[in-house]
């Protein structure tokens, strides 16, 4: 009753702010509810609440920027919930959708005093002791603020101070995050419970998923992980780099990284001083979050232009890999097979590519598929390069799936939400970007080493490897069921006597689904007895 009592107080508290943004009822849909919600929204309004005035939205604002506003004030697990609303247009529609992509989470720093703490108590030494110099905090966000700072390093016999990065959880956000999103799942099943029809959305499951997510990005191993692992797998790429993870001095709170100086890519226009070939820039940007997608099935899944720099070499460099998606093959071939048949117009293939994955049920209609097929890919082709879009092509795809029954897995569309960002980020830095283009030589690249007559026989290589252990039984296999059959044609079935007993029972009960399963007992019986022969 009392954790009811704090869910429902803390509700309040937001249908209140999210009434002072008109967020709660908005002006836009007003017309279309009760005169007595009307009513409680307007009262709502009019309730002293402790605002931030930072983000105060004006009236005549679109709803989706009077919803991020309200959000920001709500502090920070509200600003998680408006960036994983922003990837599910399904739920909240694509125009709200698209507003909220643009929510950001610069909050107010911590005190030095609440990181030194936190430093101490994560790495066990003094600040002084772990850093040579420890600066003022150059970024905070919702979770966590980053710190310029040094260390004393010695390589090769010689000493000297290496510049880092220090990220650190903020105080108590464990919690903080524990507590709300325990509302937000109080909310949900409330909502499942009073409202049947919004079952469908599974508002439940999608709390649930934000909670996974969240509990990710507050364990900074996990992302120190991510960055190593990713360092690892681009170790041969030239134009892509991530900053070192520094062991030693990273823990659950606390993470140390290799310090960055390069240009943020939201930034390009001051960087006078670099001779940067903003195409090529461009098409890195694309042709690097394809490499990772298809080649390595393991991609940044946050691209927007605060976690991407361009160092003096040209180089694309990536931060913050708290988020992070995956692809299993299967996956990938999906992903690469779409992509190849809209830029080879082959609807036949793109609509077989789907079957055969399984996503749509053989019961469909193959041509009719094709036929929507081409519905999505007819449009961009034959236009200037700055409309064709591709994020907006599997958009459009998963929209037409939709229709045909298919399932879409959480993979893919983690993937579509980043490539919208992806291609948003290239077009700001090359407006003129063709993202056919640029995508064509990663994806013909992937079905060329995948679909070559040496990629055959190293699968099927590997197809005999996993078979090998089934291999392997087969003598014991064949052993049993010969003796099986050697003892059914000498002697007739050999039944234990306790099984013989067991079905004469079940015979004067006249019970026949009884007997129907004593006599499978019966048959597994014989098996196992032949199998020990």
């Amino acid at each position: 009753m009392l954790a009811s009592l704090r869910h429902i107080a803390r509700l309040l508290r937001t249908a209140c702010v999210l009434a002072h943004y008109d967020a709660l009822v908005p002006k836009e849909l007003a017309d279309q509810l009760p005169a007595t919600i009307r009513f409680a929204a307007a009262i709502a309004k009019w309730v002293p609440i402790k605002l931030d005035d930072k983000t105060n939205a004006k009236s005549d604002e679109a709803l989706g920027q009077r919803l991020a506003a309200a959000l920001t004030s709500l502090g920070p697990t509200y600003i998680k919930l408006g960036q994983f609303l922003a990837t599910r247009p399904d739920i909240i529609g694509e125009t709200l959708a698209d507003d909220l992509k643009q929510l950001q989470d610069r909050l107010p720093p911590f005190s030095p005093n609440q990181a030194r703490q936190t430093i101490e108590a994560e790495l066990g030494q003094k600040l002084e002791e772990v850093y040579s110099d420890f600066g003022a905090p150059v970024a905070a966000a919702s979770i966590a603020q980053v710190h310029k700072a040094q260390i004393i390093e010695s390589a090769d016999g010689i000493t000297g101070e290496k510049k880092v990065a220090v990220k650190i959880l903020r105080p108590n956000i464990e919690s903080t995050f524990a507590e709300e999103l325990e509302t937000f799942a109080f909310a949900a099943r409330q909502l499942e419970r009073w409202q049947p029809d919004s079952r469908r959305l599974e508002p439940v499951k999608v709390i649930e998923t934000l909670r996974e997510s969240v509990a990710l990005e507050l364990d900074l191993r996990l992302e120190a992980a991510a960055a190593s692992e990713m360092a690892e797998r681009n170790a041969d790429r030239k134009h892509f780099r991530v900053p070192k993870i520094d062991w030693p001095r990273t823990s659950q709170r606390v993470l140390t990284s290799e310090w960055i100086d390069a240009i943020p890519l939201g930034n390009l226009a001051s960087a006078t001083d670099l001779n940067i070939d903003r195409p090529r820039l461009a098409e890195i940007v694309v042709q690097t979050f394809l490499e990772h997608a298809l080649e390595d099935g393991f991609f940044h899944a946050d691209m927007h232009q605060g976690n991407l720099f361009v160092d003096d070499q040209g180089r694309l460099v990536a931060i913050d890999f708290g988020i992070m998606g995956r692809l299993e093959k299967n996956t990938r071939q999906y992903l690469a097979e779409i992509l190849f048949g809209f830029l080879t117009q082959d609807y036949d293939r793109l609509a077989q590519v789907h079957f055969d994955a399984g996503y749509i049920a053989r019961d469909k209609s193959h041509d009719a598929f094709a036929q929507a097929l081409r519905s999505v890919g007819e449009p961009i082709f034959g236009r200037e390069a700055s409309e064709i879009s591709m994020a907006r092509l599997l958009t459009q795809l998963f929209q037409v799936t939709d229709v045909f029954d298919m399932t879409l897995q959480p993979q893919l569309v983690l993937l579509q939400k980043t490539m919208v960002v992806v291609e948003g980020v290239a077009r700001d830095v090359d407006p003129n970007l063709n993202m056919w283009d640029a995508s064509r030589p990663v994806v013909e690249r992937w079905m060329t080493t995948h679909f070559s007559p040496e990629a055959r026989i190293k699968d099927a290589a590997e197809a005999a490897r996993a078979l090998a252990p089934v291999i392997g039984k087969l003598p014991e296999t064949l052993r049993t069921a010969q003796a099986v059959t050697e003892m059914m044609s000498n002697d007739g079935l050999k039944l234990h006597p306790e099984t013989a007993k067991a079905i004469a029972m079940e015979k004067s009960r006249q019970n026949r689904p009884l007997k129907i399963a004593a006599w499978i007992g019966a048959a597994a019986l014989v098996v196992i007895a032949a199998s020990q022969l």
